[in-house]
């Protein structure tokens, strides 16, 4: 055999062929598999929503996961900047998209301790019903996101009826130290937030995840080993329900 047959310029180029190759297959995949992708995305937030609402989603299929939703929330338009809500439609508009969208969303105030760099010009809420027959309102569901120790946290806190108490947090997005910060996503650390009181008697926010354990209503046990992740979900929830989010929608609910 020639020993031309393998000389660089021949590896070289087969190489570079091979890998044009299998770069083509995964390009090809990916795009094939995008709209796939973000429609497994919408409905793992559904089911998040559906979760913090306290509506039981074990055992059901995608399609039960979309009539549940259908039936059971309600999703509203807060305008977080003067008409930032013009023309928008409730059940579609997607606010993760919003915030990359020039126009559709404004900066965040500076030094907040959220460390929350832009808001959307209008955001979406959820109404939670008592039953598919009972449309009162059982919970308000709120986004809320915020920086941890490594990422970005993104979740959804529900609030009671009247809006005096925690009924549930979930976090569907984050990338914490598994053990320590990925901790909040431990169902036992989630159920501790129920009943939790978020607001002070002039429905100021006023609430703390605490280094050890909670000493009242205000406060919940902190993630141990991990102080850092746990001050940004005080920081988060309190940006999120406070002046700075949802707050002035919440107190004209509450009036």
């Amino acid at each position: 055999m020639s020993q031309t047959q393998f000389s660089t310029p021949r590896i070289i180029a087969f190489a570079s062929i091979t890998c044009l190759i299998c770069g083509f297959f995964v390009a090809s995949a990916a795009v094939a598999l995008k709209d796939k992708q973000v429609e497994n995305e919408k409905l793992d937030r559904k089911k998040q929503v559906l979760a913090v609402a306290g509506i039981d989603i074990s055992n059901v299929t995608a399609t039960q996961v979309d009539e549940l939703f259908k039936s059971r929330i309600v999703p509203k338009l807060v305008d977080l900047q003067k008409d930032g809500c013009a023309g928008e439609d409730p059940v579609t508009f997607d606010q993760l998209k919003a915030v990359k969208i020039p126009g559709k969303f404004h900066a965040a105030p500076a030094g907040n301790k959220a460390k929350v760099q832009v808001k959307p010009n209008c955001a979406t809420v959820y109404q939670v019903t008592k039953s598919d027959t009972d449309k009162s309102v059982d919970n308000y569901i709120v986004p809320i996101e915020g920086k941890g120790l490594w990422s970005t946290l993104y979740g959804f806190i529900a609030l009671n009826a009247s809006l005096d108490a925690v009924s549930g947090i979930t976090f569907y997005k984050h990338a914490e130290t598994p053990g320590l910060g990925g901790e909040v996503d431990n169902p036992k650390w989630k159920a501790s937030w129920k009943g939790k009181k978020p607001f002070n008697a002039n429905f100021d926010v006023d609430f703390k995840v605490v280094k050890g354990m909670a000493q009242n209503d205000h406060q919940v046990d902190g993630l141990s080993g991990a102080t850092l992740t746990s001050n940004g979900v005080t920081y988060l929830v309190n940006f999120w329900l406070g002046n700075d989010g949802f707050g002035p929608y919440l107190k004209s609910l509450k009036k």
